[in-house]
């Protein structure tokens, strides 16, 4: 434990890490929007984000490695953000967390699709989606068989958008 933090616990200290109101929402958007620049993490934000924040934010889970950062091969100026493996396995609190919400909040049908279908497929599909992030944000291959997880979560999503 450094002097900067409150306590040793394990709750607190991640929340330290990941408690502001964005960093979660940055990781939610790298997970389920594969927004991987900032520009994108800037502007397809629901919530709509400061750039002063996004920027603030990013270093922070750049310094706690939950995310890393590489230099675009595309565009010199730009970077790519990955999730770390630490940032991919917070995938089951986001889903928990979405669990709840969609249970407890007046979540919107488009926005809480996804939270529906990930608590219905609990930790069997966070595993397989977690493997597919590992592929998409590490490099890792993986063997497929039919459409991804991500691609189930999004044609949902799209569903609800449409019938709306």
């Amino acid at each position: 434990m450094t002097d900067d933090q409150r306590s040793g616990c394990p709750i607190n200290l991640t929340l330290e890490v990941v408690g502001d109101k964005w960093s979660l929402l940055i990781i939610r958007d790298m997970m389920f929007g594969n927004r991987r620049h900032f520009r994108e993490l800037l502007t397809k934000s629901e919530e709509g984000i400061s750039s002063n924040i996004l920027a603030d934010r990013l270093k922070t889970l750049l310094d706690a490695g939950i995310i890393t950062r590489e230099d675009d091969p595309s565009h010199k100026q730009k970077g790519i953000y990955s999730l770390t493996e630490q940032g991919i396995e917070l995938l089951p609190v986001l889903a928990q967390m979405a669990a709840w919400g969609y249970k407890y909040l007046p979540v919107s049908e488009e926005l809480g699709i996804r939270a529906r279908l990930l608590s219905e497929g609990g930790p069997k599909m966070w595993a397989e989606f977690m493997d597919e992030l590992r592929e998409t944000h590490l490099g890792q291959v993986r063997r497929r068989k039919g459409p991804t997880v991500g691609e189930r979560l999004q044609a949902a999503y799209e569903s609800v958008v449409n019938r709306t």
